[in-house]
């Protein structure tokens, strides 16, 4: 009998040695066989969503997809769609477009390239000089690397992605991580940006967010590094030796606090389209530019004045000190933005049509564009949603077609601001509000062993059930239960931790902006390439995922995932473990309350309200589970489908967040202070963080109605369910 864990390496090895005509005929016959060999037994449980008999067939057709992904043709893609540095707006991004293309009509699929005129001026020079008696030019260049042809390639030039063209100069300033309680330390000890160069280190929060509060404070120009201590040589060797970042190693990286095209804000950028001026716009107004651990060093050297802070001491070899001066520092930036500002970039779409519903759509997407070559980020992830649609498009062709639309998507522009995928949501508005079942992110899907996942909580169970059938490459038993191992799960209670979705990478426009649940995952690792010159596919083949293991089964939990949401009778939405997840963030909102003295008679009117929905959901399941086990006609599925798809889109406010009007629901956000960590109930706590007593109540009085219709969209869809007749 064929052992199941083993059967992707049997396919990679076919794949490699055999014809394609003949790799075809086999295929079938493998995945048939490896099926059977794991088919559920009558006393195994029914899969949420499906009768017990579907539930039977959709095992068997998800060990089909699981099978599809082939490491050796992951490898094959992500050696072609890394071999050049490729930034959103270059004729080299384009051909990636074109490639992604021509693979997706060779499998069959109805393709699209959907394009969008966007803002995006490209850094066409930039200086970082040390003045003084013996001025100095620093090299901000990234070094070639021996052996890594690719990093010898020109690169994109070593300034932030939307960085404000033009010269500031001025005395050095360190502020540690640019961080608002950083600055508010510099306050206490008297240091002022003000007409100052500052430098920054990178982390703790979204660089857009350094940018904006040095421009707040009146610094001339912002410098960021990444210290040696957080991903350079004090946590490992670096590249070629390691996979961590050399000194001279740059992360490059957009700092417009913005989703979409800066110029025409909530709707699509297309021809005709009213477009903002620059300066109505929050985009920065002062060069940003990144610089390696080396360059800082250089200008650490030479900085006095304040005593740092303990924390504040990095990995360099030198004591650091804030300043200012007496090191002065010229920076300057030129863009394109006179000639060239605006730029075309492209989506690709590859159609997958559904049998019984076409008209809903379940999205698995990744972005293509890099800062570089990109191999990890996020050359991983459009390989794995390539794979995903080669195993589902091989499986139509021998006749079993999903029962949903699924498209498969690849976005431009995500590293600018999540222009490709944020165009489109609001190009395509009123089809994704109406049709859209749920969006999975492929963002740096492998890159690394260590599976990871999240989204909205009322996917994840989906997602851990989905890899509880996935072979983990490394011989671990599941992905499942290797996650369980390296995440020091334990308890048989507990599931291993998830992330939240506050933003920043595509899923945004579906979940931010219209509250389409999504999940996403991925297999991470130590690195320190992060938007540099060297995340590469010779750095990808020696330390991130040699073989391209982690590429294919990173695919096998999209094809398998993508799959049951397609073919599902009823949505397997979990809004039991939802309301269970928001009752848990009520303690903060208590604290931030206690913490400015007002009444946290609030917290029991949202608890409740969360109470009440938790108790639907739980009765909708039950009814859900009895009915499906009798049979539920087209006529109940479709009632009940359409208000489960209600349910999230119900958090959704249209006049969004009163911080971020394009953020519009009111359950996760990122923070607006951060930009990298995820705020929950955002209306709520920025209500308490900025706001009043009664905005806050204004809030959630807001929110405990939006539970109570949640709860209604559910009881509508138990009672559709009550009287279920036998087909």
């Amino acid at each position: 009998m064929l052992h199941v864990p083993r059967l992707p390496e049997i396919l990679d090895v076919m794949c490699r040695r055999l014809p394609t005509h003949a790799v075809a005929l086999v295929l079938g016959s493998l995945v048939t066989t490896a099926a059977d060999a794991q088919q559920p037994s009558p006393r195994m449980p029914a899969i949420t969503g499906f009768s017990p008999a579907a539930s039977l067939s959709q095992r068997q057709l998800e060990q089909m997809a699981i099978a599809g992904p082939l490491p050796a043709r992951a490898r094959s893609h992500a050696q072609e769609l890394s071999k050049e540095p490729h930034v959103a707006g270059t004729p080299a991004q384009k051909r990636t477009a074109d490639y992604v293309i021509a693979q997706m009509k060779a499998m069959g699929l109805q393709t699209e390239l959907r394009s969008y005129d966007v803002w995006l001026p490209h850094a066409t020079g930039v200086s970082v000089t040390m003045m003084g008696r013996d001025t100095v030019s620093l090299d901000v260049s990234e070094r070639p690397i021996a052996g890594d042809p690719v990093t010898a390639l020109p690169q994109y030039l070593t300034v932030n992605g939307s960085s404000a063209a033009g010269t500031g100069e001025g005395e050095l300033v360190f502020v540690n991580f640019g961080l608002i309680e950083d600055y508010a330390t510099l306050d206490s000890l008297g240091v002022s940006v003000k007409g100052k160069v500052v430098l920054a280190r990178y982390g703790r929060s979204f660089r857009g967010i350094k940018a904006r509060e040095a421009e707040k404070r009146g610094a001339v120009a912002l410098l960021i590094y990444t210290d040696p201590l957080d991903d350079g040589f004090v946590q490992g060797d670096v590249y070629p030796e390691g996979p961590m970042r050399p000194v001279f190693g740059v992360q490059r990286g957009s700092v417009f606090n913005g989703t979409g095209d800066p110029l025409t804000p909530g709707y699509a950028s297309k021809p005709g389209a009213p477009r903002l001026t620059v300066e109505q716009t929050n985009l920065p107004r002062i060069p940003v530019v990144p610089i390696g651990a080396a360059n800082a060093q250089q200008l650490l050297a030479g900085v006095r004045g304040t005593d740092i802070p303990r924390s504040w001491q990095g990995g360099l070899a030198l004591r650091y000190h804030v300043g200012p001066g007496p090191v002065r520092v010229k920076v300057s930036v030129t863009t394109d933005a006179a000639t060239a500002g605006t730029k075309q970039i492209h989506n690709t779409l590859g159609y997958l049509r559904g049998s019984e519903y076409p008209e809903q759509y379940v999205y698995i997407g990744a972005h293509r564009d890099s800062w570089g070559a990109g191999a990890a980020d996020n050359i991983s992830g459009t390989v794995s949603v390539l794979e995903a649609a080669q195993a589902l498009s091989d499986m139509a062709k021998r006749g079993e077609r999903p029962k949903r639309t699924i498209v498969f998507a690849t976005w431009d522009a995500e590293e600018w601001g999540l222009m490709g995928s944020t165009e489109y949501v609001e190009d395509d508005s009123l089809r994704l509000k109406r049709s859209a079942v749920a969006y999975l992110n492929q963002d740096v899907s492998a890159q690394g062993s260590q599976f990871g996942g999240g989204g909205t909580p009322s996917m994840r169970a989906i997602l851990r059930d989905v890899v509880k059938s996935v072979p983990d490459p490394r011989g671990r038993g599941t992905v499942y239960e290797a996650w369980r191992l390296t995440s020091g799960t334990r308890a048989d209670t507990l599931e291993p931790p998830m992330g939240d979705p506050g933003g920043g990478s595509d899923f945004a426009g579906f979940y931010n902006h219209f509250g389409i649940p999504n999940a996403d995952w991925g297999f991470g690792g130590p690195s320190g390439i992060y938007h540099s010159a060297y995340d590469t596919f010779a750095w990808m083949e020696k330390f991130g995922d040699p073989g391209f293991l982690y590429h294919a089964t990173a695919a096998r939990i999209g094809a398998a995932f993508a799959l049951r949401l397609a073919n599902a009778e009823v949505l397997p939405y979990d809004y039991a473990e939802f309301a269970r997840t928001m009752s848990r963030y009520l303690g903060p909102v208590e604290r931030g309350l206690t913490q400015k003295g007002w009444s946290t008679a609030p917290v029991g009117e949202l608890a409740k309200a969360i109470t009440g929905m938790e108790q639907a959901a739980r009765a909708f399941n039950d009814a859900r589970d009895a009915a499906l086990a009798k049979g539920v006609t087209k006529a109940q599925r479709d009632v009940v489908n359409t208000q489960l798809m209600l349910v999230e889109r119900i958090f959704a406010r249209d006049s969004g967040l009163k911080s971020r009007p394009w953020y519009r629901t009111l359950i996760y956000a990122s923070d607006v202070d951060n930009g990298y960590s995820s705020m929950v109930f955002p209306g709520v706590n920025e209500a308490i963080r900025y706001g009043t007593a009664s905005d806050t109540q204004a809030e959630v009085t807001d929110l405990v109605t939006r539970f109570g219709q949640a709860a209604s969209a559910l009881k509508t869809a138990q009672d559709a369910l009550s009287a279920a007749p036998r087909k």
